[in-house]
């Protein structure tokens, strides 16, 4: 009887405490989603700090401010920063924005569209004032756009310009007795070359650096404008990095001054009138885009379906593009009487091919029903291509990356990594002769060599086939700009596969033209957010593993990465040549 009444005793003490701390983490939770009502006040200046990593839409994440959960960090999105400057410069009691962005943790394409919003704002005749210890490329070309660009004492500014470093593996995988035996088409279909050469090919070299030349014109152009600097001498400056020092900035008119953070206050009151004993009223982002509301009343609804990440067979998560659920998704807005139009927002490299196949047949389906824009992000390639292909019109910045129209597949002989490393043999028996032609313990003959080769060029011919039909041409004439290779928006445009140049706005626009609903209209997006116990249930699924480990690797956690996206190759691929940074 004691041993039960303990028993009991012990069990009801579990309950009871497990009930507590259930009531006190919805209490936390509640204390953190609950917020003040926010008032921006006479006379306030937009504090923009991008100090996050930018995403297409906002990830709010309160658990990142409990440090008893490992968590993934919350981001900024670009669909709500872009609304917050639009909103602001309208706004009587918003008189400027501060801009600080030394880094921008963004891809080309969606540091475009923040500093078309700054110069649009801009046209308001409020003022941009931009200030930073440092500035690397991207973050100057996006403080370029401001009235004022003030640097540090002792701070820097990388001027010099683009490159991009491709990281390969077959050094690797020779000494570790493993075979990658590779089957693709197109010359330019480079994705597996980290895999089979040691260097770039001339073909990969040469698309590399026409990208390259294409994005960093494009760069130069808008400085010069904004700066009042003739491109050559720009090009000349940033050949021969004539700016390494910050007074050398001022000298060459990049800055406008080399102050500190107590000096650009004083500017900044100068320019509000405000005296110098008074504070200045900054209001930040994160508080600024709370103060208002951008819902719009109407019956008919613009839905914008975000497709970012790799692209995968099934659900996906917030990284990579499910084929499962983003058909759920299409099938949806197809089917929904209040949904007008479609723009598919994609930011995509590319990934599975039949994943590709699946949700470009849905979005077809849509077409025939309403019309389907694509708008391009900082990626669209490959896979991502697939999907745009199949829309009515497609919108793309010309700092965006898309084409690689091409097929690939890659299967690794482990023969000699297990025979001669570990000192694991294989031995098979079988009912026909290619029953075990995707085993991994043995190289492929020449006949299975040729079976999988001829899967790749029809998946490369149904690649082309679709692409031509999508943008009424013919095959022919579609496959001199395909084989894979790679080319920025402005460059796509030139060649027929983009149609037009411009953001998420202008693909919006274009939708509810088409749709015949023009002013008449509010936007929506998808998918919709998770519930925070949803988010919740992720982080301990593994989101938050994932942070610590890429704290515990730092520097080297990128090749991590890449080891692990070696697993998702099955099948055929529809993936961009290579994890394109810009430095």
């Amino acid at each position: 009887m004691n041993f039960l009444r303990n028993l009991l005793a012990s069990f009801l003490a579990l309950v009871i405490f497990s009930v507590l701390a259930v009531l006190m983490f919805i209490g936390i939770l509640g204390a953190l989603t609950q917020k003040e009502p926010v008032t921006v006040s006479e006379k306030s200046i937009l504090h923009i700090k991008l100090n996050r990593p930018i995403s297409e839409v906002e990830f709010n994440n309160p658990l990142a401010e409990l440090e008893m959960f490992p968590t993934a960090p919350a981001t900024i999105g670009l669909v709500q920063l872009k609304e917050a400057i639009r909103h602001a410069k309208n706004n009587d009691k918003i008189k400027g924005i501060y801009l600080e962005a030394p880094y921008v943790m963004a891809g080309m394409a969606a540091t475009e569209e923040i500093r078309d919003a700054l110069s649009d704002f801009k046209s308001s005749g409020k003022f941009v004032v931009a200030f930073s210890e440092l500035y690397t490329e991207a973050g100057y070309y996006l403080a370029s756009v401001a009235d004022k660009v003030y640097m540090h004492p002792e701070g820097s500014l990388e001027f010099n310009g683009l490159s991009s470093n491709l990281t390969f593996f077959k050094g690797m995988f020779d000494k570790l007795d493993i075979e990658p035996q590779i089957f693709r088409v197109g010359d330019f279909k480079s994705a597996v070359e980290p895999f089979m050469r040691k260097d770039m090919s001339e073909e990969n070299r040469f698309q590399l650096t026409s990208m390259l030349n294409s994005i960093n014109g494009n760069m130069i152009s808008k400085i010069s404008e904004s700066r009042g600097i003739a491109p050559k001498k720009l090009i000349e400056i940033s050949n021969n990095m004539l700016v390494r020092r910050p007074k050398q900035a001022v000298e060459y008119h990049l800055a406008d001054g080399l102050v500190y953070f107590d000096q650009v206050v004083s500017e900044l009151k100068e320019e509000m009138g405000v005296a110098e004993d008074e504070d200045l009223k900054f209001i930040s982002y994160g508080k600024y885009k709370e103060s208002f509301s951008t819902y719009t009343s109407s019956d008919n609804e613009v839905a914008v379906i975000v497709a970012s990440g790799d692209i995968v067979p099934g659900k996906g998560d917030v990284n990579k593009i499910g084929s499962e659920k983003f058909s759920e998704e299409i099938r949806k807005a197809r089917k929904d009487d209040d949904v007008k139009a479609i723009v598919i927002r994609i930011n995509s490299p590319g990934g599975s091919f039949v994943a590709s196949d699946v949700m470009w047949r849905e979005i077809k389906l849509a077409t025939e029903e309403k019309p389907v824009i694509a708008s391009m992000s900082d990626v669209a390639a490959s896979g991502g291509y697939y999907m745009a292909m199949a829309c009515d019109t497609i919108v793309a910045q010309p700092n965006t990356i898309t084409g690689s129209i091409g097929i690939f597949g890659i299967i690794f002989n482990l023969q000699g990594f297990l025979n001669n490393k570990l000192g694991i043999t294989n031995d098979e028996v079988k009912t026909g002769n290619l029953s075990t032609i995707y085993n991994m313990t043995r190289p492929l003959t020449d006949q299975e060599k040729q079976i999988i080769q001829n899967d790749v060029e029809d998946g490369y011919e149904t690649f082309v086939t679709k692409a031509a039909e999508g943008r009424g041409m013919n095959v022919g004439e579609l496959k001199k700009i395909a084989s894979g290779r790679v080319w920025t928006g402005s460059q796509a445009k030139a060649n027929g596969l983009v149609d037009i140049l411009g953001d998420l706005e202008v693909a919006i626009e274009i939708a509810a033209q088409k749709a015949k609903v023009y002013d008449d209209y509010k936007v929506r997006y998808y998918p919709k957010q998770q519930s925070i116990f949803e988010k919740f249930v992720k982080e301990l699924e593994g989101e938050g593993t994932a942070k610590m480990v890429k704290e515990e690797l730092g520097e080297f956690y990128p090749y991590l990465e890449s080891a692990k996206k070696i697993k998702e190759l099955n099948g055929l691929q529809t993936r961009m040549p290579y994890e394109f940074q810009l430095n």
